[in-house]
């Protein structure tokens, strides 16, 4: 019996479509730019200064201690606002734990963005009003969810498209392989954008992967990889867009990847001076996303100084609005942890909500007597 004669056997089509370009894709600095709307132009770059102001200013409510943990994506603007600018308003998106700028982008609410981060209720914000999933810790298990609500949606006849993000780190999880070979065996109407920022915490990129790029990855799944400069923001929404676009036309998964740099530590609790140099933290500086796209704007004429300032100054009242409400103590109900878990609570979670009430009562009135011995023996008198 020859390999032809195996029933399971069939031709399969010639893999070059699927291949990447070599290069990342680029739009800024190319005579592609000049075909570039610059009402999109304007709108990327007065989100990506926002973005930039949110990345600090959530960094510095962690050293105030009003934020758990923060994931900074200072550096990567470009993914996250071209992400949530290129979905249509059915579309789905799928944000891993660094991936906020994208969920306020889409329109979450800039502290219930942060809830999650805060150690608070649960996701923060209800992910059917914007139609984004909540923001994802553990690595990679956003993708199947992706994949499984593009695919109920093609087999409905809805016009939805889901984009799902992940880092690089995330590519080596199981749940990776599962989403793509799900999405592409059953021409799921899905994106996976993979922001490869070099670094998974400290593992560099050449200990994460020995393929040519992660785009690459896709040929050996069936679906088309995508590679686009991540620091360019408008070829990262071209991209995405026409990736976007194929799927709700019934063009099954696109894997994309876009290569960009994460500048801060992986989070406030990291140190990447351990792993990396600062000579080449200082190199990506000099690619900042934001500064390539005011040159584009400044160069064609559509930015002058009146309308940088106007945008700083929009995004320094977000900042300020972020700053006056993290810092109001937040209204806590403990037994809120059991909610939305089970329509109906099973037995072992209703004595564990038993138990917290009680171990909190009791907590109440030791800090009662406690105060109560503590007031000065006069104000104690009748």
């Amino acid at each position: 019996m020859t390999v032809l004669d195996i029933p399971a056997w069939r031709p399969r089509t010639d893999a070059a479509p699927l291949l990447p370009d070599p290069e990342p894709y680029r739009m800024l600095g190319t005579p592609a730019a000049a075909r570039l709307d610059p009402a999109l132009l304007r709108a990327l770059y007065a989100q990506l200064v926002r973005g930039r102001r949110y990345n600090r200013q959530a960094t510095a409510l962690t050293k105030q201690g009003r934020l758990a943990v923060y994931p900074s994506s200072t550096g990567q603007e470009a993914c996250e606002i071209a992400a949530a600018l290129a979905l249509a308003p059915a579309d789905w998106l799928f944000p891993s734990y660094r991936d906020t700028l994208a969920v306020v982008a889409r329109g979450v609410d800039p502290v219930e963005a942060l809830t999650l981060l805060r150690g608070d209720w649960h996701t923060g914000y209800d992910p059917r009003v914007h139609r984004v999933a909540p923001l994802s810790t553990p690595l990679a298990t956003q993708l199947p969810h992706a994949v499984g609500l593009a695919h109920a949606a093609r087999l409905s006849g809805d016009p939805v498209a889901a984009l799902a993000m992940v880092g690089d780190g995330g590519t080596s999880e199981g749940d990776f392989h599962e989403a793509l070979n799900f999405a592409a065996v059953w021409h799921a109407p899905v994106v996976f954008l993979v922001q490869n920022n070099g670094f998974a915490i400290s593992v560099p990129l050449a200990k994460q992967t020995a393929a040519p790029t992660f785009a690459h990855k896709a040929v050996g799944y069936g679906m088309p990889g995508r590679l686009v400069d991540g620091n360019d923001a408008p070829a990262v929404h071209q991209v995405l867009t026409e990736a976007l676009n194929r799927a709700r036309d019934g063009g099954g998964p696109t894997l994309v990847e876009a290569v960009t740099y994460r500048i801060d530590a992986h989070t406030n609790a990291d140190d990447a001076g351990r792993y990396r140099e600062e000579a080449e933290v200082a190199a990506w500086r000099a690619y900042d996303p934001v500064e390539l796209l005011e040159r584009e704007l400044t160069g064609r004429g559509l930015l002058d100084e009146a309308g940088r300032q106007q945008v700083a100054d929009e995004a320094e009242t977000l900042a300020a609005d972020l700053r006056e409400r993290m810092h109001t103590e937040p209204s806590l109900d403990l037994t809120e942890l059991f909610a939305h878990v089970y329509a109906e609570p099973t037995p072992q979670l209703r004595e564990q909500a038993a138990l917290l009430r009680a171990e909190t009562a009791a907590e109440a009135e030791e800090s009662a007597a406690a105060a109560s011995a503590e007031e000065p023996a006069a104000e104690r008198r009748p």
